[in-house]
């Protein structure tokens, strides 16, 4: 099978409207009011100049803003990845950590005074853990007053 054709389409503001260049292709030049519209406005420009479907070759959008405003993208980038990375782990450190007070029969409030958190959100934890785990999640389970189910059931 043939390898997909690829062009990248540099772009950069230009007062209201995103200017368009696809370097290498003659009279690669067109604009798009938004950037989101860049992406399909070099597709139907390298489509209508082959004469090709709009499908059959890939486009990389390079947003260019100049260096200062570049690298601020790209460190607010960096950042938010880094940030994305430390809720994931929080949110697994978390799970473990309400899974095993319920489990030594702590109540949701202990579970949450300890770690921080509302007994209402130990309870969301531990009913997603519950359905993660592929287990059935009773409604119910949980007292009103915040007994583990494991205490519930001993009643």
């Amino acid at each position: 099978m043939a390898q997909m054709r690829s062009y990248t389409a540099t772009c950069h503001r230009c007062e209201r409207w995103w200017a368009i260049e696809i370097p290498g292709v003659r009279f690669g030049y067109t604009q798009a009011r938004r950037l989101d519209d860049v992406e399909h406005m070099a597709r139907d420009l390298l489509s209508l100049m082959f004469e090709v479907p709009e499908d059959s070759f890939r486009v990389v959008v390079k947003p260019e803003l100049g260096p200062e405003l570049d690298g601020l993208v790209r460190r607010a980038r960096r950042a938010r990845a880094r940030a994305d990375e430390a809720a994931r782990a929080s949110a697994e450190a978390n799970t473990a950590a309400v899974t095993g007070l319920l489990a030594l029969g702590l109540t949701m409030r202990e579970a949450g005074q300890l770690l921080g958190l509302s007994h209402q959100r130990v309870a969301q934890i531990a009913a997603a853990g519950k359905q993660a785990a592929d287990e059935p999640y009773e409604a119910g389970t949980v007292a009103e007053d915040g007994r583990s189910a494991k205490r519930v059931a001993e009643r």
